[in-house]
């Protein structure tokens, strides 16, 4: 077999490496466009899991490696005079041009055949390649030459940053973040081998073009920098290598291969530097096709889809963290108006991988601090008056809304039961929210709640029109507050063009639709009937009807109300550009698609009293081309906010049966993020939020202020009981019928504890230092 591996990187080199010495017979050639001692950037970065790696697939690489390695088991996070260094996360470092020296080296030795100064943009001369591996870098010339084969696409991210060294020691990889007049910069910063440490510094795009940088200009970046670094760089120099300013460049490919070419390395898919080295994913996605290959040399399409098949989702999960981190330092002066330990904290847990029982387990210290400053503001506050205890865990922390004071941050998110009759509530709605208030959650909201008989979805869906659907709700409610400490709000809301439809268990769909009501006569979707564009006459029936919900409302005794504006509903289609196309003042910009939306929240606030709190959900974004922008939701959020809205319950999508959303864990937290730390509002989050390390890290990184489960609470009532033992947490609110539960509850969740911290303790970087 002859291969053919286009540019002599890491990943490259290691592939060739790795597939001789296991295929000897086999004619390996490498070109690289560079000298063999050229090395453009200073240090790389590894993990010490990665390392594990090198030492399984090839011991002689991984000890060269390994001697010129330098080690460092804490993260320092600095920011204008304070320090945090947090231990326990495992990193070590090398020179670029080392580890290529190295990878020569071993190279020569299994007999790999390295040709430099050897630029290739002519694939013809390799016809007799059996493979071709192009490896050529983020500008690979192989991959824009097939590009539409490739399916390429690439998306500069919005931060300006520049590649640097220096001779300042350094003892740990350490985070600098320095604040100015004119915005935040980071500077990434490690040391590689004695007398060198690699400097990445980056701003946003507005406070580079503030200090006027010049993109090739290195003299002046220099003298800039160590200007503005000049405490931490103590004195030391920067040190050039074609040190430009650059935007990083987010690249995917849908196929990885074409006929007998494959990519590898950053000409395939590129990771942000803040989750670590692109060099680290490359060597990685190196052994994954040197293991396809040798499994199959004589079907290479075969090979080749093995080794897609074994690390696209890895990949993509690794690009996922990547953009999400990255997301992270693009925001930068967002997170910096944090108190020290918050923000150091969010920075550790940016990419949602590391959790606050992660970063427990690796330097407890750390998060006692992070968890000592959160319950001093919270107990400072103004707004909660009892004495702080000694140390509450954040999810179990209280939060006051006006005069409603909650007893935990965990919500119910309102789930729809389809299950009354004619509007009316049952002893099915009855034990479903009793079930859980008694559960011990902080705060229940209830399934969307229609103003009206046609503003119901389907025919299951409740009501708060009538008399007897007062009632009815007013005796659940009664029982709730007679017996627990959970408050309850009402969402109400209006179906919209999404009305008149079946449940969701149903096969089959009404039969006597009523007439539907929308921003625009749009349909949802083919299913769906058109409905009418609402008039100004529309408008006031609605509006009286949202009205006199909010009266009934507090006539039940709602602790709350909460005005559904999201998915896509009746006010959430005026909101739209996608679901609002009229042309009269209440189309067109987002000032006047609002107007509607507003005026049915002020005259609901006007009437509901004002020591009760209102509550607004929206669609953060559509997910979907042309949709909501991220400034049109800063711009709606503000809006409710100066109308009088006390929280916002941050959801996205299910505007149009069209969209592509992004589904994770905690997938939209980003979103509360943006809501709650623009415009200073207290929000809720929601989404794909399964346990309660996950809620303690949402809150205590300032993401949201409530967290708000569905579907684990569909099947778990006493997911806050289970929590509250899981955590040690003694509530005060357990129903004395139940207290005897106590004794058996609490010594099954610490063990379940100490099981699942074994298994995190194992997953714990482990140092390699010698």
């Amino acid at each position: 077999m002859k291969i053919t591996v286009i540019g002599g990187g890491p990943g490259g080199l290691y592939f060739s490496i790795l597939t001789k010495k296991a295929m000897p017979d086999c004619q390996i050639d490498v070109y690289e466009r560079n000298r063999p001692d050229d090395s453009f950037g200073f240090g790389v970065v590894f993990s010490d899991e990665t390392l594990g790696e090198f030492l399984k697939r090839d011991m002689q690489s991984y000890e060269l490696i390994r001697s010129k390695f330098a080690y460092w088991d804490d993260i320092i996070i600095a920011r204008d005079g304070k320090e945090v260094s947090i231990a326990g996360n495992g990193f070590c470092g090398c020179s670029r041009k080392t580890l290529l020296q190295l990878l020569h080296q071993r190279c020569q030795e299994e007999g790999v055949n390295l040709h430099f100064e050897a630029n290739v943009d002519n694939l013809s001369q390799f016809s007799d390649s059996d493979v071709i591996v192009a490896c050529d870098g983020i500008s690979s010339q192989i991959r824009t030459q097939f590009e539409n084969e490739f399916k390429t696409k690439i998306t500069l991210k919005k931060n300006k940053f520049v590649w640097m060294g220096s001779t300042k020691p350094l003892e740990a990889f350490t985070y600098f973040f320095k604040q100015t007049k004119h915005g935040a910069f980071a500077a990434h910063t490690y040391q590689y081998e004695k007398g060198m440490s690699t400097w990445i510094f980056e701003c946003a795009p507005e406070t580079w073009e503030k200090f006027q940088f010049d993109t090739y200009n290195e003299q002046d970046t220099v003298e800039k920098l160590q200007h503005l670094f000049k405490e931490e760089l103590d004195d030391h120099p920067l040190i050039t290598n074609k040190s430009h300013w650059r935007q990083f460049p987010h690249i995917t490919n849908e196929n990885w291969y074409k006929d007998n070419i494959v990519l590898l390395g950053d000409a395939k898919a590129t990771a942000h530097y803040s989750i670590g080295s692109g060099t680290k994913l490359a060597m990685e996605s190196a052994i994954a096709l040197s293991d396809a290959i040798i499994h199959n040399p004589n079907n290479i399409k075969q090979a080749f889809q093995e080794y897609e098949k074994s690390r696209r989702n890895t990949v993509e999960m690794i690009q996922y963290a990547a953009n999400v981190s990255l997301d992270w330092f693009e925001n930068m002066d967002r997170h910096i108006q944090h108190p020290f330990y918050q923000f150091a904290f969010g920075c550790m847990t940016r990419s949602k991988k590391v959790t606050y029982e992660n970063l427990q387990i690796r330097d407890k210290s750390f998060t006692d601090k992070v968890l000592e400053q959160f319950n001093n503001d919270v107990y400072q506050s103004e707004l909660i008056s009892e004495s702080k205890p000694i140390e509450i865990p954040a999810a179990f922390s209280p939060f006051k809304l006006r005069n409603l004071k909650l007893q935990n941050r965990i919500v119910m998110s309102p789930m729809g039961q389809y299950s009354a009759e004619n509007g009316l509530v049952n002893d099915w709605h009855f034990q479903h929210y009793s079930s859980r208030a008694i559960g011990g959650l902080g705060l229940i909201l209830t399934e969307m709640t229609a103003i009206s008989n046609t503003g119901r979805i389907t025919l299951g869906c409740t009501g708060i029109y009538t008399n007897n659907q007062i009632v009815e709700w007013k005796r659940i409610n009664d029982f709730i507050h007679q017996n627990t400490q959970t408050k309850i709000g009402i969402q109400l809301g209006h179906s919209g063009r999404k009305g008149g439809t079946k449940k969701p268990w149903e096969t089959e769909d009404l039969k006597d639709k009523w007439e539907l009501i929308s921003a625009s006569a749009i349909a949802f979707n083919e299913h769906f009937p058109t409905p009418k564009a609402m008039t100004l006459e529309d408008m006031d029936l609605i509006t009286s009807q949202f009205v006199q919900a909010s009266k009934n409302a507090n006539e039940a005794e709602f602790d709350m109300i909460e005005l559904q504006a999201h998915h896509g509903f009746l006010l959430a289609s005026f909101l739209s550009p996608l679901t609002n196309i009229r042309t009269d003042e209440f189309g067109g910009n987002i000032e006047n698609r609002l107007k509607f939306p507003l005026r049915v929240f002020t005259e609901m606030r006007n009437v509901f009293p004002k020591d009760k709190p209102m509550s607004v959900r929206i669609s953060a974004t559509d997910w979907a081309e042309n949709g909501i922008s991220p400034e049109e939701v800063i711009i709606i959020a503000n809006a409710f906010k100066n109308a009088g809205a006390d929280i916002i319950n941050v959801s996205t999508g299910n505007t149009v049966a069209h969209q592509k959303p992004q589904i994770g864990r905690m997938w939209q937290t980003p979103f509360s993020d943006i809501i709650k730390n623009t415009i200073h509002i207290p929000t809720i989050t929601t989404g794909y939020i399964q346990d309660i390390d996950q809620i303690n890290t949402i809150i205590l990184n300032g993401r949201a202020d409530l967290v708000a489960l569905g579907r684990p609470l569909l099947l778990d009532p006493n997911f806050v009981r289970n929590a509250q033992a899981y955590e040690k947490f003694q509530a005060n609110d357990i129903p004395n019928q139940y207290k005897m539960g106590i004794s058996h509850l609490y010594p099954l969740k610490a063990s379940e504890r100490k099981q699942v911290e074994g298994m995190k303790k194992a997953l714990k970087p482990k140092s390699n230092k010698k």
